[in-house]
């Protein structure tokens, strides 16, 4: 996909992202859920208050990651869109395994095959995508490098069947699904997470 899809804002690009493929290392998917985020208005954001050396990637301009890690367990993969500074992004939350399953049942072990990137952990693992991996240029990869990491017009979603409903796990404002109604997913796909409330955690946000 051209860097110019990903010129716009999270919450045009995230249902426009449904149903696309997106492949990394020996692995294709599907996309069936994803997540908005916008930045400094934005409560839910890691990106709410600055940048930091973590968050930095989602400052820069759009068409490459932002991997981070959560719970101390599990790799989250977000590809940022928008306008170069204002850390933007789009969170993967769950996909179809389409080709390379062999890898992934290796690193998904025992999981259900609709469980293996059901949820942005699971798919982080399916993929393989890591913290080193992060501010990697999905849409032109490095002179002289071969294309390992791309984003597929795949089958678009038509509009009918995309869903929105608040965002899983962000609590506050952020958590506001009349204010932030920013979670999309292909309505009565299998392939899509629970859905969960955020809840606030003592020292947090």
């Amino acid at each position: 996909m051209p860097r110019g899809f990903f010129a716009r804002p999270a919450t045009e690009v995230a249902p426009d992202l449904l149903g696309r493929h997106l492949a990394f290392g020996g692995v294709t998917v599907r996309l069936t859920e994803v997540e908005a985020y916008s930045g400094e208005g934005d409560p839910g954001s890691h990106a709410y208050r600055g940048p930091t050396p973590r968050t930095r990637p989602m400052f820069g301009p759009p068409g490459f990651t932002y991997v981070y890690f959560t719970y101390g367990a599990h790799w989250c993969v977000n590809l940022v869109v928008g306008e170069e500074g204002s850390a933007s992004a789009v969170l993967l939350r769950a996909a179809e395994v389409l080709d390379g399953g062999d890898l992934v049942q290796q690193r998904r072990g025992r999981a259900r095959v609709v469980d293996w990137a059901r949820g942005p952990g699971r798919l982080g693992q399916a993929l393989a995508l890591r913290g080193e991996h992060t501010g990697r240029d999905f849409c032109r990869p490095p002179l002289g490098e071969p294309i390992d990491l791309a984003v597929t017009a795949g089958d678009p979603v038509a509009p009918d069947r995309v869903a929105t409903g608040p965002r899983v796990g962000v609590s506050g404002p952020g958590g506001d699904g009349d204010l932030f109604p920013w979670r999309f997913w292909v309505s009565g796909d299998p392939n899509v997470s629970a859905y969960r409330p955020g809840v606030r955690r003592r020292g947090t946000r």
